[in-house]
């Protein structure tokens, strides 16, 4: 748990109060069995047509009577929870992020988008990105030494010095600040080439924004051209393809230590050339793009390292953000991260500390020994990156209207309010309900990852379906919004408090898998597979922070929705696929803003309604 540049003392500090603060949250419970079957069936009635429906409650009532296989995985899933930290999250970490072939740019890294900086040259990007890193290591230093709030931190520990490591079938993770002699450098990326670059003096101080800034200025001036062969782009592949390509890669004793020196690194900081902003309008959309794959292999994707954990990219025309890795962690980590580094690049004011008179090493430039075979599979990556980049469409949507005071006005979530207006806008576009997903923290328990929050509800279908029929009273319609609204409100709490049904149903399959027994039945049924074909992944990221997070769809025909309330806007992310003609990013974002101005019509123009 120790930080780079801690003392021992610090460290040993630290880890104690992490570790007894770590024991002090409960362990992430088993929900009933009877519970989770009753309300799968629940779950299903809006996504499934009736003779489906039927079938999937006998093979339900099949699974969990006396002495089935239900209950002997129960009992199993209940005896791992009692042996483990968490029953869940090794497990979740391996289905969801390192069995998972496809790669990780759009479908699995999100990227951030931070309001545009006040700067439009290489001077200014320096600056900048001088302050942002002290203010990294500000926050790396808050962490490793402030009391925590009552919540899981272990996943803070874990977006720093370390890195996702390709291999075939599987990936791994691996985190250096645990290791015995903590890593005390970060990598910089410019033009392609990458840089070692120690951001602790010899006493074990961070440099001074006045320091790193020097340090910028001559990674940049020594790297003035594009790399003929981006090495960072092979990150993008499909990870089996990558893998491959990494063996071949590391064979070279040279690239093996560059390759070692970029895993190692605290973070990396990514200075991009000038991105394409385009107009006004659509400045937010070319900043999504370039933090989630930067723009293909023309734009900055080779000037990436997508395996690390946390990258901050910084353009030279003030467009920043960042990009980071999904396995380590969930997103508030990365959002806290954020919202104390823009606060602390903020004001303009000169370091505190002076610069330290001791000229400062010169920053490593990483060789990388490119054969035939690497030339061709930089090409391959190069070719499939801009297959990706070319199919995406992202939407970034600045509903200006009103943000969280409209519903909190009214008594309702925010987010509950947002969830029923996404499942109306759906509706309105498509005619019927899908799986929708957004992910709850699970952060209260130890080691806690997320569960699933399933929007459409029985209650939000009743809403959708008589929100445009005439027949109906607009006083039926506020009653049916606020049935949606809370039935989404008690769902989000049953999920935080690890009552969700989704992370226990995969318990059950893994716990099959674990004992070699058969897959039960309940898990080969064809509505299973529809209700985890999400067609809306969705994910509220609050911040202080004008911010906004985005990631690619989680299927080849459904969308991500990402957005952040803020008091009086909401800014929202709508990706979709270019190559399925049913989904439209642009119609979405429309039918979006239309559904929650029509909704807050409906509540102003409406007597309050007595449920």
């Amino acid at each position: 748990m120790r930080g780079s540049g801690c003392s021992l003392i610090t460290a040993t500090r630290v880890s104690g109060r992490y570790l007894s603060h770590q024991k002090g949250l409960p362990s992430l419970p088993v929900p009933p069995l009877q519970q989770t079957c009753e309300r799968y069936i629940t779950a299903l009635e809006p996504i499934v047509e009736v003779d489906e429906l039927k079938q999937t409650k006998e093979l339900v009532e099949e699974f969990q009577k006396p002495g089935g296989v239900g209950e002997r995985l129960q009992t199993g899933l209940e005896k791992r929870a009692g042996k483990t930290e968490n029953w869940l999250s090794d497990w979740w970490v391996q289905v969801a992020y390192l069995d998972y072939r496809l790669p990780v740019v759009v479908h699995s890294s999100p990227g951030l988008v931070l309001p545009r900086m006040n700067f439009s040259d290489k001077q200014g990007q320096i600056r900048f990105a001088s302050k942002l890193i002290a203010g990294v290591l500000d926050f790396k230093t808050m962490i490793d030494n402030r009391h925590t709030p009552p919540l899981c931190m272990n996943q803070y520990y874990e977006v720093l010095s370390s890195c996702r490591i390709p291999g075939l079938k599987r990936d791994s993770v691996v985190n250096h600040a645990k290791s015995s002699r903590p890593p005390k450098h970060i990598t910089v990326v410019h033009n392609s080439q990458f840089f070692v670059l120690d951001v602790y003096n010899s006493d074990g101080s961070p440099l001074t924004a006045d320091q790193l800034r020097i340090q910028l200025e001559r990674i940049c001036s020594s790297s003035p051209q594009p790399s003929v062969e981006p090495v960072g782009i092979l990150t993008t592949q499909h990870r089996d393809s990558w893998a491959k390509a990494y063996m071949n890669l590391i064979k070279d004793k040279v690239n093996k230590e560059s390759v070692s020196a970029i895993q190692r690194s605290i973070f990396t900081v990514c200075l991009d050339g000038v991105m394409p902003g385009g107009s006004e309008a659509t400045y937010h959309s070319c900043a999504a793009v370039q933090m989630l794959h930067g723009g293909g292999s023309q734009g900055n994707s080779g000037n990436r390292w997508f395996d690390k954990t946390l990258q901050f990219i910084i353009g030279e025309n003030g467009m920043c953000g960042a990009n980071y890795e999904h396995a380590p962690a969930e997103g508030p980590p990365i959002v806290a991260l954020i919202d104390h580094v823009v606060e602390y690049t903020k004001p303009e004011t000169p370091d505190l500390l002076k610069s330290s008179t001791v000229p400062l090493p010169i920053p490593q430039k990483l060789d990388f020994s490119i054969t035939p075979q690497i030339k061709k599979d930089i090409e391959e990556a190069k070719q499939s990156m801009d297959v990706l980049a070319q199919d995406l469409d992202m939407r970034v949507m600045v509903f200006s209207h009103f943000g969280k005071n409209v519903p909190k006005a009214h008594k309702m979530s925010p987010d509950a309010f947002i969830q029923v207006a996404l499942q109306l806008a759906y509706y309105r576009l498509y005619q019927r309900c899908c799986a929708t997903y957004e992910s709850a923290s699970l952060r209260m328990f130890r080691r806690g990852r997320t569960d699933t929050i399933r929007s459409a509800s029985n209650a939000s279908a009743a809403f959708v379906q008589a929100f445009d029929d005439p027949s109906k009273q607009n006083t039926e319609k506020v009653v049916l919004l606020e049935k949606a609204v809370n039935a989404h409100r008690s769902y989000t709490n049953m999920a935080i408090s690890g009552q969700a049904i989704d992370r226990h149903l995969l318990g059950l399959k893994m716990q099959a898998v674990d004992e070699k027994l058969p897959i039960p039945d309940v898990f080969k049924d064809p509505a299973y597979a529809k209700a985890l074909h999400y067609r809306l992944s969705t994910s509220q990221v609050p911040s202080k922070t004008d911010c906004l997070m985005c990631f690619g769809p989680v299927v080849p025909d459904g969308y991500g929705v990402c957005y952040n309330p803020m008091n009086d806007h909401i800014n929202f992310a709508v990706s979709s696929f270019n190559s399925c003609e049913e989904t439209n990013g642009a119609r979405l974002a429309q039918a979006m803003e239309r559904a929650l101005l029509d909704m807050r019509t409906l509540l102003d123009q409406t007597p309050k309604a007595k449920l």
